[in-house]
């Protein structure tokens, strides 16, 4: 078996989570928050547009944490950052997380919106 080291060069990962909390980059945060290269940034949920489309032009794709289990996004939500021209990706919080680590270390252009579990 042969192991490789993992470098995350454009963004923390996320380190774990767990009831209302994510520990992203050694640190804990509660709450809703959105990971990018440009850092991790208090997110209000689905109300907030805004905190997402500042990251418009720089991703190839959003995935949108719905907590524990998977839920469709808002229709007004979805249907905003798609008409900004982003690829947005519901799922569980758990699997975004997950998805987001492993895009993150092939150098990917991606952001990770987050509702804890």
């Amino acid at each position: 078996m042969r192991l490789n080291e993992i470098n995350y060069d454009e963004a923390a990962p996320i380190d774990s989570y767990g009831p209302g909390f994510f520990r992203i980059g050694g640190e804990r945060y509660d709450g809703p928050v959105m990971v990018s290269a440009g850092g991790v940034k208090a997110w209000g949920g689905f109300d907030d547009t805004q905190t997402v489309l500042d990251q418009a032009g720089t991703l190839d794709v959003l995935f949108v944490g719905t907590g524990a289990e998977i839920a469709h996004l808002p229709a007004a939500f979805r249907t905003t950052l798609e008409e900004a021209g982003m690829g947005v990706e519901p799922m569980a919080s758990p699997a975004a997380c997950r998805t987001y680590n492993i895009l993150l270390s092939e150098g990917r252009r991606i952001a990770v919106a987050l509702i804890p579990v």
